[in-house]
C-alpha cells in the first residue's frame, strides 16, 4: 500500500539572513543573467555565424531556435522535479550543464555541432530559469519579497540590454567562439556561490513520485505547438502545418488526461483553477507578446522607414530595456504601498499608449522623439512586470512554488515567441508596413492585458469579502 502524500518541513520559513542573503542573490542572479543574455547574443551574430559555418540564413536560425525551444519544452518538467529533489540541486546542475554547453559551443567547429551544443546549453538554462522565482521566495523574507522580484526583473532586462551590445563588441575584436567563452568563469563562480549559500527546500511532499510520462508529453506538446505556429507564420507548406497541429492536438489530449488524475500535475491545472493565478499567467503571456512585438518589429521600421544604420538602431532599441532597469525595482518597492493589480493595470495602460505612439510615429521623427516613445513603453512594462510576478508567486502554497516559477518562465517565453511570430505574420500580410501593423497589435494586446488585470482585481476583491 502506497504512503499517502504528506507535506513535511518548516512551513514558517521566512528567508535568509544577511550576509548569506546577498551571496545567494549574487549566485541566483548571475545564472539568470547569463541564461537570458545567451538567448539574445546569437541574434546579432547570425549573419557572421552563417557565413563562417557555411550555411544559409534560414538554416542559421536554428542556432537561436534550438536554444529557445528546448527551454520552453523543459521548464515545467524541471520545475516539478525541483519541488521533489530541491530547487538548490536543480540550480546547481543547471549551472553545470549551461557552462558545459557554453564550452561545447566555443569548441564547435561546424553547424551541427554548434546546434547540438546550444541544445545542451538550453537544457541548463531551462533548469536555471524553471526554479529561479522559487529560490527567490526562499531567499527573501516575505516582507521584502517585492524588492527581490523587482531586482530579478531588472536582471532580466539587463540581460536583454547587454546581449546585443556584447555581441557587437566581441565580434569587432575577436571571433564568434569568444561569445561563449565568457560564460565559463562566471559559470564556475555562480556554482561555487550557489553551493555555499542557496537553501534547501524548507517543505516537501512525502510520497510524491515524478511523472516521467507527463514530462515527455509536456515537452512534445509545447514543442509541436510552438513549432507549428512558427511554421504557419513563416508560410511553410500547408500539409506540414496541418500535420504538426494534428499531432499537437493528439499529444495534448493525452497530456491533459494524464494531468487530470495527478495530485501534482506538471502543468499546474490545479493552480490554474485559482482566478488570481490563471489571470496573472494569461496577462503575463499577453504583455510579453506586446513587448516582443516592439523589440522585433522596431529594428525593421527604424532601418527601412527611418534610414538608421545598425549601430544607431541598436542604441535606440536599448532605451526600452534600460528604462525597465530603473522602473522595475521602483515598482517592486511600491508593492507594499499599492495594490499589485493597480500597479500592473497602470503599467499596461502606459505600455498601450507607448505602443500606439510608436506605431503612429511620423516618418520624419528625430532621434529623441523616438527615444521618449521607447521610454514610455519601458516605464509601462517595468510597472507591470514586478507586481504581476509578485501576485503569481504569492498566490500558491510554498510546496507548489516550483510549479508557479515554471509557469512564470513558460509564460514569458511563450509570450515572446508568440510576439516574434506575430511580427513575421504581419510582414507576410502587410509587406513593408508589417512593423507598423505589429506595433498596433502590441497596443491591442496591452489593452487585453488591462482587461485581464481588471478582472483579476475584481476577483481578488470579491475573494477578500467572502
Amino acid at each position: 500500500m502506497t504512503e499517502p502524500n504528506r507535506i513535511v518541513g518548516d512551513r514558517n520559513w521566512d528567508g535568509l539572513q544577511k550576509p548569506r542573503l546577498y551571496v545567494a542573490m549574487a549566485a541566483l542572479l548571475c545564472g539568470l543573467f547569463f541564461s537570458v543574455m545567451d538567448g539574445t547574443v546569437c541574434n546579432v551574430a547570425l549573419p557572421t555565424l552563417a557565413r563562417e559555418l557555411g550555411v544559409g540564413a534560414s538554416d542559421s536560425i536554428w542556432i537561436v531556435n534550438s536554444f529557445q525551444l528546448v527551454i520552453v519544452m523543459l521548464l515545467l518538467p524541471f520545475a516539478a522535479l525541483g519541488e521533489m529533489i530541491g530547487y538548490r540541486r536543480i540550480y546547481l546542475w543547471g549551472i553545470v550543464l549551461f557552462t558545459l554547453g557554453s564550452m561545447l559551443c566555443a569548441l564547435a567547429g561546424g553547424f551541427r555541432l554548434l546546434v547540438t551544443a546550444r541544445v545542451v546549453q538550453g537544457v541548463g538554462a531551462a533548469m536555471v530559469m524553471s526554479i529561479n522565482t522559487s529560490l527567490l521566495k526562499l531567499i527573501y523574507p516575505k516582507r521584502h519579497l517585492g524588492k527581490g522580484i523587482g531586482l530579478n526583473a531588472t536582471v532580466v532586462a539587463l540581460g536583454l540590454v547587454v546581449g546585443p551590445a556584447f555581441t557587437g563588441a566581441v565580434l569587432s575584436v575577436a571571433s564568434w567562439p569568444w561569445l561563449f567563452v565568457v560564460n565559463l568563469p562566471f559559470g564556475v563562480i555562480a556554482f561555487l556561490l550557489a553551493r555555499k549559500s542557496l537553501p534547501e527546500n524548507p517543505t516537501k511532499v512525502v510520497g510524491r513520485r515524478y511523472d516521467f510520462r507527463a514530462a515527455a508529453l509536456n515537452a512534445l506538446t509545447f514543442g509541436l505547438l510552438i513549432g507549428s505556429f512558427e511554421a504557419f507564420t513563416h508560410r511553410a507548406d500547408g500539409w506540414a502545418v496541418v500535420l504538426g497541429m494534428v499531432l499537437c492536438v493528439g499529444v495534448m489530449t493525452l497530456y491533459v488526461k494524464r494531468l487530470l488524475w495527478s495530485d501534482f500535475p506538471m502543468l499546474p491545472i490545479d493552480l490554474l483553477r485559482r482566478p488570481i493565478f490563471s489571470l496573472s499567467i494569461l496577462t503575463s503571456i499577453v504583455s510579453f507578446a506586446a513587448q516582443m512585438v516592439a523589440l522585433v518589429g522596431m529594428p525593421f521600421l527604424l532601418s527601412h522607414n527611418f534610414g538608421y544604420d545598425a549601430a544607431q538602431t541598436g542604441l535606440l532599441m536599448s532605451c526600452y530595456p534600460v528604462v525597465i532597469l530603473f522602473v522595475a525595482p521602483l515598482a517592486g518597492c511600491l508593492i507594499g504601498r499599492f495594490s499589485p493589480e493597480i500597479l500592473g493595470c497602470f503599467g499596461l495602460l502606459v505600455l498601450c499608449v507607448g505602443s500606439f505612439l510608436l506605431a503612429s510615429m511620423p516618418t520624419g521623427s528625430g532621434f529623441w522623439e523616438i527615444v521618449w516613445r521607447f521610454g514610455v513603453c519601458g516605464v509601462g512594462f517595468g510597472f507591470f512586470q514586478s507586481p504581476n510576478n509578485h501576485l503569481i508567486i504569492n498566490s500558491v502554497p510554498p510546496h507548489r512554488a516550483g510549479s508557479a516559477s515554471g509557469m512564470m518562465a513558460t509564460a514569458r517565453l511563450v509570450g515572446q515567441t508568440t510576439g516574434a511570430a506575430f511580427v513575421a505574420l504581419a510582414f507576410h500580410l502587410f509587406g513593408d508596413e508589417g512593423p507598423v501593423a505589429a506595433l498596433y497589435l502590441g497596443g491591442v494586446l496591452s489593452m487585453a492585458g488591462m482587461i485581464s488585470t481588471f478582472l483579476r482585481y475584481y476577483s481578488s476583491r470579491r475573494s477578500s469579502r467572502s
